[in-house]
């Protein structure tokens, strides 16, 4: 098993095998031009990343084929499709395969084999583990959502993977060694009478599973910086043979980070590029872009680094062709490129599509179940910018639960309010038969619920800080909902809006002076700098997910309830989902006191 003490005996032997083992298909040389021309060889990196869950290209909150305004297809039986005609068409040539993590969290399919019938030891199989084994990757980096569920889950997982998994970043709290294993050497064939090509593949996961998943990791792993791990790992493949380093990153290349200053950067991979000396290329992951090419150049050799970011949900597949000659008895790189392929060009692989079919058929009967009915339409189009029931029934749920569990305690006295964010632009709660494919449209993240105690202050400025969510629009500006918002600088998941009390938003002006009207409910009381308040809140943000100011304290609630679970069960107790018994308008926006809408 792996576990926090160390990479598993099985891990050990797969990448002992991994540097030892029959190489890949042999390619054979190019032809000279002329007899001063030196002979050269080419490899081929194939990279995803970010695919979430997603096999089949199937919308499982639609019940429908995955359709977005791009026509985008998803899954991993399209990127399947993709692979195996360039392995075709590279018949007789070197190619790798590599993911660069969150694998195993993002779908229903994905959430049914860890939460309605978790994957076993002896028996049930992850989807993913069972398509991605089709596919026969080379190595997957974890994400940072592999951690989600647990350590024991992400375990299984691994094991049930016939390929390596990485994170050298993830260091045993205790003993301070790996606790996954950090790279692997693959010894790659070139041709017939050729030298064999040594490509090290180091995995570095993110350090924010420090705070998004702290409840499963605190004191058993530590998440060390990402650009100290490299220049840790690097020479140490280069100086156990390794001609060619590859990094597979889950990190992001824009240098900062959405939970602050206080853990490593949690998108640093330009910065390891330029500062860490001996990488080749990186394919990296997390921030769900696609960069199609792009070289950082390494501030100590000069080196032109090659990194390149599929996008997500198996959307595109990552192209990086490197061409080779040996010179002085060793390996050098003459040529290296990235192209982006879309997997809307193909159709799935029915391979993959039959490995994983009895349990996509399964989730779909699933999240098909009717859960209760609805009085009325509800839908999250306009609850980024007004206050909408389909938020006040997150946040009612929220509270209640939070409220029934304080009772006879000594925060039982304390109002109860409740955070919710616009996760989705799209959910819908149609009038008549609610399923719980529309819950979980509209919650589509595994958050948990926790709950702290706040004072009126804190509240403030937790409100002040989300509603930077905004741009500035001057007193009788117009104002287009489209172009309200600072995403994707300010991403829909951190803004939040609070239950509870009422407050108003100026976003005619500057950000940390908006919240104009801060009052009890129902009254025109004000709320005190001293006041003290419950606050229902996912764990994400309770454990700094968006750097949010004051919420990062110890919980007064926290009973490992899914948020998700939560909204299920109310819905199915009650049988309707009627906006009178939940939808208290308390918030709005406005300029100078005009409301906006």
């Amino acid at each position: 098993m792996t576990s926090p003490s160390g990479p598993s005996r099985r891990q050990v032997l797969v990448a002992a095998a991994a540097a030892a083992s029959a190489p890949l298909i042999a390619a054979a040389p190019a032809q000279a031009a002329g007899p001063a021309r030196p002979r050269t060889w080419d490899l081929t990196l194939l990279g995803t990343s970010d695919t979430h869950g997603n096999v089949y290209n199937w919308d499982y909150y639609r019940d429908a084929e995955y359709d977005d305004s791009k026509q985008n297809d998803i899954g991993v039986a399209k990127l399947a499709t993709l692979i195996n005609q360039i392995r075709r068409e590279r018949r007789g040539k070197a190619t790798l395969v590599l993911d660069a993590g969150d694998t195993i969290q993002g779908t229903p399919l994905a959430t049914y084999y860890a939460k309605q019938e978790p994957i076993t030891a002896t028996g049930e199989k992850h989807p993913m583990a069972r398509a991605m084994n089709v596919i026969d990757y080379d190595a997957v980096t974890l994400g940072n959502h592999e951690f989600n569920y647990g350590l024991p889950l992400l375990d299984l997982w691994i094991r049930q993977l016939g390929f390596p998994a990485l994170a050298a970043n993830a260091v045993n709290a205790k003993t301070g060694k790996p606790a996954f294993l950090p790279y692997v050497i693959k010894k790659v064939s070139l041709g017939f009478a050729a030298p064999t090509l040594r490509v090290g593949i180091l995995g570095l996961t993110n350090p924010g599973v420090a705070i998004w998943d702290k409840g499963n990791v605190e004191g058993k792993l530590r998440f060390d910086d990402m650009v100290a791990t490299a220049a840790k790992w690097v020479p140490i493949m280069r100086a156990r043979g390794a001609d060619l380093v590859l990094i597979s990153a889950h990190g992001g290349d824009s240098g900062t980070s959405s939970y602050g200053p206080e853990l490593p950067n949690e998108n640093p991979v330009a910065l390891i590029a330029q500062q860490v000396p001996g990488i080749d290329a990186i394919l990296f992951g997390h921030a769900h872009n696609e960069v199609v090419e792009r070289f950082v150049t390494n501030e100590q050799t000069g080196a032109q680094v090659l990194l390149s970011e599929p996008s997500k949900w198996g959307q595109r597949l990552t192209r990086m062709d490197f061409t080779l000659a040996r010179e002085r008895g060793r390996w050098t790189i003459t040529k290296k490129a990235a192209t982006m392929l879309n997997t809307n060009t193909v159709v799935e692989d029915p391979k993959v599509l039959a490995a994983v079919r009895a349990q996509h058929q399964k989730t779909v009967a699933y999240v098909n179940q009717v859960v209760a009915q609805a009085t009325v339409e509800m839908s999250t189009v306009e609850s980024r910018y007004k206050d909408t029931p389909i938020l006040d029934f997150i946040n009612h749920v929220q509270a209640e639960a939070v409220t029934t569990a304080l009772a006879g305690t000594p925060y039982a006295s304390l109002p109860v309010l409740s955070q919710a964010s616009p996760f989705s632009r799209t959910a819908v709660f149609p009038a008549g038969d609610v399923k719980i494919r529309d819950v979980a449209g509209l919650y589509v993240f595994d958050n948990t619920l926790e709950a702290v105690v706040l004072s009126g202050a804190e509240v403030r400025a937790y409100l002040e800080y989300s509603a930077k969510y905004f741009r500035t629009f001057a007193p009788g500006a117009p104002v287009d909902p489209e172009q309200i918002s600072d995403s994707p600088t300010v991403p829909d998941y951190n803004y939040d809006v609070i239950s509870g009390l009422d407050y108003d938003i100026d976003i005619s002006k500057p950000v940390g002076q908006r919240i104009t009207r801060l009052v009890l409910a129902g009254t025109d009381t004000p709320v005190a700098d001293n006041a003290q308040f419950v606050v229902a809140v996912n764990n994400y943000r309770r454990s700094g997910g968006g750097n949010f100011p004051g919420i990062v304290k110890t919980q007064v609630y926290n009973a490992q309830q899914e948020i998700r679970q939560l909204l299920i069960d109310w819905a199915q107790a009650k049988g309707t989902i009627n906006p009178d018994d939940f939808f208290q308008p308390n918030w709005r926006l406005v300029r100078e006191g005009v409301p906006v809408f």
